[in-house]
């Protein structure tokens, strides 16, 4: 049993776990966990949004949270991804599904290792309420990254969102996940839900760049199936 702490730091509230396993430090680093007094750590600002309430699934969820991160557990993406269509449905939040789960629901043959969403300041706020039960960090001001919101959910992997996007991640090429993707969203049905998603040009573009040819091979595939 993990032992945590929830530490006040100034402005800044600390999420701590102490005497963590040595086979968890790894994934723990990879989430943003950094060493501090008596243990690893998240800080959030003080003024974050569902700060007692993330806390809370912090301290019920950490151990499986960190499982998952290892590699110790099944990273059942397309269950999560349906879970949180479920939590969200009939719901006013504008958002879209961006990285490799926005090419694993067209049925491209990657498996994401996270579900990643980009929203709107409101989505932000309202994704971290909708989720509230599965929260584990929480919704969070940003002043010096590529948005203004950022929240992060477990629902047996990771859920994050990025809310109002800068521009400046469209430069000097378009992002996936930016204002230029928000502009040029293609809406496809999976497994009875609606989810928007970039175009597969620009996917191409974005997996090109980034070095990653096995994918970039099937968005072209895919782009010459379905006569793009």
């Amino acid at each position: 049993m993990l032992t945590q702490e929830c530490r006040p730091e100034g402005n800044k509230v600390l999420f701590v776990v102490r005497d963590l396993p040595e086979r968890y430090h790894a994934a723990a680093n990879s989430v943003g966990f950094e060493p501090v007094a008596g243990g690893l750590a998240r800080r959030f600002p003080a003024d974050s949004l569902y700060l007692e309430r993330a806390y809370d699934n912090f301290r019920r969820l950490l151990e499986e949270y960190l499982q998952a991160e290892a590699g110790e557990r099944n990273n059942p993406w397309d269950t999560v991804l349906e879970e949180f269509l479920q939590a969200i449905e009939g719901q006013d939040v504008n958002w879209f599904l961006v990285g490799s789960a926005s090419l694993a629901v067209r049925g491209l043959p990657v498996i994401p290792g996270d579900i990643d969403l980009a929203t709107d300041a409101a989505g932000a706020h309202r994704l971290g309420e909708l989720l509230g039960d599965s929260l584990i960090e929480p919704v969070i001001p940003v002043t010096d990254w590529i948005c203004a919101w950022w929240g992060r959910a477990y629902l047996g992997a990771r859920v994050e969102w990025v809310g109002d996007v800068h521009t400046s991640v469209d430069a000097p090429e378009p992002a996936d996940f930016g204002p230029v993707a928000a502009s040029r969203l293609e809406t496809i049905e999976w497994r009875g839900h609606t989810v928007r998603v970039p175009p597969l040009d620009l996917m191409l573009a974005v997996s090109e760049r980034r070095g990653r040819a096995e994918t970039a091979a099937a968005i072209r595939q895919a782009m010459g199936q379905d006569g793009s």
